[in-house]
């Protein structure tokens, strides 16, 4: 097993962290800040900087950047809104809430975790394909290029799809019965009544099997100037599995389970969009959809695993649980999962078995409980249950 020494002559443990988007990076920095060596292995050979949408900023993702020793304030970390506006199919206002809270987007906090891992730690084009245990005391990662990196403990923080879970775990996402379709519009090109009704608030709409809602996030390369930002849209839909088969088929010709990127929807969808946003949506929210030129889509999905630990191989993030998306917890939960990891590992009174075991009790409960929050909130946005 690999290891390295110290300037105490302490042995420096290490971690092997399988993704390297926000749920890798938050545990790659909390371990570094717990004393552990960590390097990140991401499938990807791209920068991942440009991708996702938009975040609600929580407490738990402000916590780990502070940790991280990131000098940020809530101010520069996304655009504040006051308002929650509740609109009718027929434009008006039926609800108006004050309801002060910031919103962010994926890529600026990416960049901002990026910053805390060296690139010699941080290793592109690495797709796992198999975990081996050389002793009671290590872990394995066997990667696709032939190579294999030795540690004290694996993590997989790669995400709904995650290999990790796939190679070790039995359980596996289910789909919801219905997708999102999403969309970004430079804020300087939004329409005139999407200004007028949706501009500088939290706002939402639902009809039946229909539930919309966009806010401001900040623009290309995280620009927080007025005029400079994006509107971030997310329109719940139910749709049946063939419809989804055939909407996550995009032009490239690949099938995919989860998410469709920008660019790949292809034009028959896109007019099927566009028709039901101008039977379904309130004015403002038909006329952002209709001038988002590039929307994509994602489908909803629910998972909570029952364990999160086997031996020294741990899920963390959406790898382990996959709240709906109207919790706004998906982020946050990775980042809880981050901070309670750093927390366990430093109390030296316990060795790492423990460690991990009283974390796996915290954190599957949050898994459990967030998936029942959430499908309680889709089922009755989206298909009138309770």
């Amino acid at each position: 097993m690999e290891v390295k020494m110290t300037g105490n002559n302490k042995l420096t443990k290490r971690a092997l962290i399988i993704g390297g988007s926000l749920g890798g990076l938050f545990a790659g920095s909390m371990l570094q800040q717990a004393g552990w060596e960590v390097d990140i292995f991401e499938r990807s050979s791209n920068d991942l900087d440009s991708r996702g949408g938009g975040i609600v900023l929580q407490p738990e993702v402000v916590e780990v950047i502070q940790r991280s020793g990131i000098k940020k304030v809530w101010d520069n970390l996304g655009v504040r809104s006051a308002r929650r506006l509740f609109f009718r199919p027929d434009g008006i206002i039926e609800h108006d809430q004050y309801s002060p809270q910031v919103q962010t987007s994926w890529s600026l906090i990416y960049n901002l975790m990026r910053t805390t891992i060296e690139d010699v730690h941080y290793h592109k084009n690495r797709m796992l394909s198999a975990i081996e245990f050389p002793n009671e005391n290590g872990v394995t990662a066997v990667f696709a290029d032939g190579s294999r990196v030795t540690g004290d403990l694996l993590i997989g923080a790669d995400g709904n799809s995650s290999s990790v879970r796939s190679l070790m775990w039995s359980e596996q996402p289910q789909y919801a019965g219905y997708i999102a379709w999403r969309g970004l519009v430079p804020e300087s090109e939004m329409p005139a009544q999407a200004l007028h009704d949706l501009h500088g608030n939290f706002s939402f709409a639902s009809n039946d099997g229909s539930h919309i809602l966009g806010y401001l996030v900040p623009g290309p390369d995280n620009d927080l100037r007025p005029g400079h930002r994006l509107y971030n849209w997310v329109w719940y839909r139910v749709v049946n599995d063939a419809q989804r088969e055939a909407i996550m088929t995009g032009t490239d010709g690949l099938s995919r389970h989860y998410s469709l990127p920008e660019g790949l929807l292809k034009a028959e969808w896109k007019t099927h969009m566009y028709r039901e946003a101008e039977a379904l949506l309130p004015p403002g929210f038909r006329d952002i959809v209709l001038s988002t030129a590039q929307p994509f889509a994602q489908a909803i999905r629910d998972l909570a695993v029952d364990t999160m630990v086997k031996g020294r191989i741990l899920l963390l993030g959406d790898a382990a649980s996959i709240p709906r998306p109207h919790t706004a917890a998906s982020t946050s939960k990775a980042a809880a999962n981050a901070l309670g990891l750093r927390e366990v590992l430093l109390d030296r009174s316990l060795n790492l078995h423990d460690q991990l075991a009283r974390w796996n009790e915290e954190q599957v409960q949050r898994g459990k409980h967030l998936q029942k929050i959430g499908m309680s909130m889709g089922n009755r946005l989206m298909f009138n249950r309770t």
